[in-house]
């Protein structure tokens, strides 16, 4: 059927398919619709099956070939794509290039253009250097982790007398006014619970809210800087109203062994909570510094072997990462647009800032796996039973628990390609350089990698 093909590679992991479908094929496709259209077709003055060709022809004649070349097209593509290696993506359908001409009896061209899987030829993986802080863990993360012990343990009581103060968890509901004092669509909320001091709250108003009543209404004027959190109100003055709903104290445990004891029956002492403080705090020190060695080396790579990413691969990425951002927000597309519109925001600039590390992470997976397939490294059943176990045992769960979860959601694949990834960055960073960093204090370290 197919007489020709031919691939041109195009820019940014793109190719252009060109097909010459024989004219007997042609011909044979036309033929057999017709066939199909005569049994079918109604046409006044002839019984079913037994209008003329050239009758039916006349009636149907450019509906039969737009389908003859649309059957003819899915055949051809079909069969091509088990032969050649330019396979295309899930992400988009092949698109037309070009009009379609199909005429009976003659030859049958067309042209389909397409995103493919991207050629990588990871030539440069050495002459790498990455720095490694040198992390100090000292009194003030301990203290930290326990004030959290603290925060965690304390008991939460509403204030129905007094004003807020700092570290109170207030509930309110606010709202943006305009310049006359009217409530700006869209930007209201209603209770909106924070602990005051922490800044976890859109505009900023920890310190404006301190000493306001229980049911008291207030509005700010804020101006914001540059370097405001939210770049959306970088520069920009807001009118807020704000009421107070509900004030809660917290009273917050003391630091002793009956405290070590509550956490977990394991401790007897207090010294028995920090020292397991201090070796999880270890622990995530050398996970975290093995992140940043390991982003450092793969960013490098990225660099020294340039990926054309095709677009439809970014779109895929960025969708799935609208996705996961929705779920956030309980799965609410609508409501999460309302907020971002509230904000000044849509999805398409969402996207737009998405885009380079969706770019970065596509490059990344792709230049690692090309390394691990080119290195031929593999994840035995051993190393896939040792991992099942570790995540067990970090997590509380039996190993049945874990390998089920892991086969249920079918993510075994994911575990014996994290193995291999670990064990590619072992070896890469073992053949290139690493080399001290300056010294960190270990909560400044977190924070900056956070």
């Amino acid at each position: 059927m197919i007489e020709s093909k031919n691939v041109e590679r195009l820019e940014n992991s793109k190719v252009r398919l060109s097909v010459t479908v024989a004219k007997e094929a042609a011909q044979k496709e036309y033929d057999g619709l017709l066939k199909q259209y005569s049994k079918k077709a109604h046409i006044k003055g002839f019984r079913p099956g037994k209008a003329p060709a050239a009758v039916l022809e006349q009636k149907f004649g450019d509906s039969i070939r737009v389908e003859a070349a649309q059957k003819l097209i899915e055949e051809s593509l079909k069969t091509i794509y088990e032969e050649i290696d330019e396979k295309p993506l899930q992400y988009a359908a092949p698109e037309l290039d070009g009009e379609l001409e199909f005429n009976p009896g003659q030859e049958f061209k067309f042209a389909v253009t397409y995103d493919i899987f991207p050629e990588v030829d990871v030539k440069e993986a050495g002459g790498i250097t990455v720095e490694e802080p040198q992390v100090t863990i000292g009194k003030d993360a301990i203290e930290a982790e326990l004030k959290q012990i603290q925060e965690q343990n304390a008991i939460v009581s509403e204030k129905s007398e007094g004003t807020v103060e700092k570290d109170n968890i207030i509930t309110i509901n606010y709202s943006e006014l305009d310049e006359n004092g009217e409530e700006i669509q869209g930007s209201s909320r209603e209770d909106y619970s924070f602990t005051v001091g922490s800044g976890y709250n859109l505009y900023k108003i920890d310190d404006d809210v301190l000493g306001m009543k229980l049911d008291e209404e207030k509005t700010f004027t804020k101006k914001y800087g540059d370097d405001v959190d939210d770049p959306s109100l970088a520069g920009e003055t807001k009118n807020i109203k704000v009421k107070v709903t509900k004030i809660k104290e917290k009273d917050l445990p003391e630091l002793d062994d009956e405290l070590a004891q509550d956490v977990d029956e394991k401790y007897s002492t207090l010294d028995d909570l920090k020292k397991d403080i201090k070796k999880r705090l270890a622990t995530n020190k050398d996970n975290q510094l093995r992140k940043v060695k390991t982003d450092a080396l793969v960013e490098q790579l990225v660099e020294k072997n340039p990926v054309e990413l095709p677009d439809s691969m970014v779109q895929a990425e960025l969708n799935a990462n609208w996705q996961n951002f929705i779920r956030q927000f309980g799965g609410d597309e609508k409501m999460v647009e309302s907020l971002l519109g509230a904000q000044n925001n849509t999805r398409e600039t969402l996207f737009n800032e998405w885009r380079p590390g969706a770019e970065q992470r596509l490059k990344s997976q792709i230049i690692l796996s090309k390394l691990i397939e080119d290195r031929e490294i593999e994840a035995s059943d051993e190393e896939v039973d040792t991992e099942i176990k570790k995540v067990a045992d970090q997590n509380n769960m039996s190993e049945e628990e874990v390998r089920n979860y892991y086969q249920q959601n079918q993510m075994m694949e994911y575990i014996r390609q994290d193995i291999k990834e670990r064990k590619l960055v072992d070896r890469l960073l073992e053949e290139n350089t690493v080399k001290k960093g300056k010294k960190v204090k270990y909560l400044d370290f977190i924070q900056s990698n956070a």
